[in-house]
Order: structure tokens, then sequence, then C-alpha cells
């Protein structure tokens, strides 16, 4: 890994700065040689002032069909409890976004405040390269030996949901609210990488094409990843090559340490 100068500007176009900022690195990968395969990690400043800052959870279920998934996520779940809790205390905005359970929801304050929202029409999506994925998830990635079924019926309680806080899985719905409050950068935790991460109405392919700007906390995330499958790695390392994907194709990457320095930082 190294760093490229030229490439100090991406800082820029992620986000300007004001007064109350987060001053971070961000990760992305480069083809330096365009007729060769050969992909680089590069490290790059990048600036995201806290009021134009939102993170959204995706999928972070209270059940799994698959047993080995619903382990990670509990573990998961547990990390970024203090990651949010000092988001929140430096105003950054946090959506819950657990998908297909909204009826549980239905008569929270956070759900309703985003049902009243006004829609706001989003932008022509942009027309994006979309490369296959470097896994075979093709029987759904479950790395324990269950069947799917529908397993869950919220978000795990194991994430508080504070009163300023937003609910929705509603791709066009989030994109209202965030427009609404000047948020131009989406700061996106959840599982799974391969899946509900890139292909969600709210999550970083409809977004990004959406002009949102979008960066993945890489180690609060997972892949629905099987090891008897290609390219029959361990599960670790097919979730990093998932996150390498996305590097190369969708949005830069950062983790959550990087995080709550910046936030002390402010």
């Amino acid at each position: 890994m190294f760093r490229i100068g030229m490439l100090a500007a991406f800082c820029t176009v992620l986000a300007p700065a004001c007064a109350q900022d987060l001053h971070l690195t961000v990760r992305s990968r480069v083809q330096p040689f365009k007729n060769s395969p050969e992909w680089v990690a590069v490290e790059v400043p990048a600036t995201l002032p806290i009021k134009q800052t939102a993170i959204v959870i995706c999928d972070m279920w209270d059940h799994h069909w698959c047993k080995g998934a619903e382990s990670r996520v509990v573990v998961l779940a547990r990390q970024m409890r203090p990651v949010l809790e000092r988001a929140r205390a430096a105003g950054i905005q946090v959506i819950h976004a657990p998908s297909e359970v909204m009826d549980f929801y239905k008569d929270y304050p956070q759900r309703r405040a985003m049902m009243a929202l006004a829609k706001v029409d989003p932008p022509t999506p942009l027309t994006l390269l979309d490369p296959p994925l470097p896994i075979d998830d093709s029987k759904g990635g479950c790395d324990t030996p269950e069947s799917f079924y529908k397993a869950w019926a919220r978000e795990t309680p194991l994430i508080p949901i504070a009163p300023e806080d937003r609910i929705s899985d509603n791709g066009p719905e989030i994109y209202s609210f965030l427009t609404k409050q000047g948020i131009r950068n989406l700061l996106v935790m959840g599982v799974h990488a391969n899946f509900c991460i890139l292909n969600r109405s709210f999550a970083i392919k409809q977004m990004t094409k959406w002009g949102v700007r979008c960066v993945l906390v890489r180690d609060l995330t997972d892949a629905m990843y099987n090891p008897a499958d290609r390219p029959y790695v361990s599960h670790e390392r097919g979730t990093e090559l998932v996150i390498e994907h996305i590097e190369k194709y969708w949005a830069p990457t950062m983790t959550s340490a990087q995080l709550m320095t910046a936030l002390r930082a402010d």
C-alpha cells in the first residue's frame, strides 16, 4: 500500500471543508496500467463535514437463517455500539435500515418521521461499471449447514435506537431525507458486503448512482461467503475480496478506529 500524491485532490471531491469536519484517510484501489490485472491500494486524505455526513446501518437483523452469519452479526453489533454513540454525540445522523421488517417499527417516532417526509425525486442514476464479484455466492454464501428461511423480525436489540435516529429501508425515502438535511456523505456499515451492502435501494450502488458519496466502514461489515465455493479461500479472505471489489468499483473504505479517532479530534 502506498500514497499517490496526485490523488490527494480526491479529498476535495469527497467533501468540502466546513467548520466541524472529520479528517480521515480513506482507502481506494487504482489500476496503474490499464492493460494489467494489477490493482494497488492507495490511501487518500478526505474531509467530511459532520453536518453533511450520516451513517446507515444495513440489515443488522435480530436473527439470520445462516447461523454462521448470525454469530458474526452479534460481534459486529457490539463493535458498532461505541462508534454510534460517539458519532451521535458529534452530531452525525444515524439511520437504521433493517430491510423487510418495517412493520415492527411502524409506531416508532423515528420511523414515522421518515414516512412523513415529502418526497424528493432522485436524479437520473449515473451509468457505472458493475463487474462481477470475485466470489461465488450463488448458493447463498452460508458457511454453516442451514437452509434459507426468513428468520428476521427486527434489527438486533444490541444496537440501540436513539430518539434522534431515523428508521427506513426505502432508498428514495432515505435519499429524500438526506437531501432535505443537506447530507452528502454516507458511511455504510452492516451486512452483507456482497449482497445488501451493495444492492439494497438505500445502499452503496444506488446511492452512488444518485450522487451520494459513500464510504464503507470495512471492519464493521461481513460477507455471505462459503469457503467451499470459488475462489476456495477462508471466509475472512472472501470478505476481504469483496471489500477490495467495492474499493475498485464503488466506494472508498475506512475503519471504525479511524472514525473514532477523527471524532475524538473534533
